[in-house]
């Protein structure tokens, strides 16, 4: 059974969610009922629509969750729903959610992955943890990358 990870920007605007869960779903569309198992964080932004498309696939969801802290008081319900819906649930021991927490987490996601999937602009990263720096370990591992960034997506705020 495939095992495909994602990483991905938080702060996607509305209509570029939009179009990436569109993307994501056609993604994994060729993939049989149940015969997928998708690697996600939780996050808000790519890691939750990549969790919502697995889920409606029928597929397996395991949440790798940083620390047991994660994500923090401000967690939003899609966090605690998809947590809720996820087969299996991996919460790494990190006390504080620094940049280390979020590189070890990278690391457990690709260490399950077969491929992984890359919701990205392109533009180098903000440091480590993030979604270029995880795009670039995936490369070096020899993970296969595919990276979804639809015509015309942005981020809020650039």
């Amino acid at each position: 059974m495939p095992v495909i990870a994602v990483t991905g920007h938080m702060d996607l605007t509305p209509a570029t969610a939009r179009a990436v869960r569109a993307a994501l779903d056609a993604l994994l569309a060729p993939y049989p009922t149940g015969e997928l198992t998708g690697v996600s964080c939780l996050a808000p932004g790519a890691d939750t629509l990549f969790a919502d498309a697995v889920l409606a696939r029928g597929a397996r969801l395991v949440a790798v969750l940083p620390g047991p802290s994660y994500p923090g008081p401000g967690a939003g319900s899609d966090f605690g729903r998809l947590r809720a819906a996820a087969d299996r649930v991996l919460v790494l021991p990190a006390a504080v959610l620094d940049d280390a927490a979020y590189v070890a987490a990278n690391v457990e996601l690709l260490a399950l992955a077969d491929e992984l999937v890359a919701v990205w602009d392109g533009g180098p990263g903000n440091g480590p943890g993030g979604t270029a720096d995880m795009v670039a370990a995936a490369r070096a591992a020899g993970v296969p990358v595919r990276v979804v960034w639809p015509s015309g997506a942005a981020r809020a705020g650039r």
